[in-house]
């Protein structure tokens, strides 16, 4: 239907317990009526090598493009290292940009929210994975942001969301990426 959003959600850490897969989760569990989010876990995708691209994308790879491809909108859920972009969301985004002009990416509408235990909750990542969507066309989301910081007081030992002001906060930012992804849609 013309008002469903299909959206592909990935964390950009491959632990287990952390923050930004919480925070996907939450977001699955907060998403808005007419909205849903599959979850991408990037464990199985290797490192970007334009030698093994050139023989062929491995499965994890091709299953990663095809449902970038399948979506509406890709939430990118990322924490932030070393003040910038982790590289298992940047090695995500490099295979997901090829090939250039033909890639699942190419205008493809994108949001990106983050959780990290330090005050700035992300945003230097987030600031700086905006730039890798100029190379590939896609549509990211300038606001609102989500960044949530000191995220160890946020969430239980069980990985839940258990801050109310963030949960609200989160199907705030939810309900402006469908509306945002809904006018690509209709174009």
């Amino acid at each position: 239907m013309a008002d469903q959003v299909r959206v592909l959600g990935f964390a950009g850490s491959l632990r287990q317990a952390s923050y930004n897969r919480a925070l996907l989760r939450a977001a699955q569990a907060a998403a808005p009526e007419g909205m849903t989010i599959e979850v991408f876990d990037l464990i199985e995708v290797p490192l970007y090598n334009a030698d093994v691209e050139a023989i062929g994308d491995p499965p994890s790879v091709a299953a990663f493009k095809q449902a970038i491809a399948a979506a509406d909108v890709v939430l990118m859920v990322t924490p932030e290292y070393n003040h910038g972009v982790p590289a298992v969301t940047k090695n995500a985004v490099d295979w997901a940009s090829r090939p250039p002009k033909a890639a699942p990416l190419e205008r493809k509408p994108i949001g990106i929210i983050g959780a990290s235990p330090g005050m700035t909750g992300s945003a230097r990542g987030q600031s700086q994975l905006r730039q890798a969507f100029e190379f590939t066309n896609s549509y990211c989301m300038p606001q609102p942001e989500l960044l949530v910081y000191r995220a160890h007081e946020k969430f239980d030992a069980e990985g839940r969301l258990t801050d109310e002001a963030t949960r609200k906060y989160l199907g705030t930012y939810l309900e402006a990426l469908k509306a945002w992804t809904l006018r690509f849609k209709a174009g």
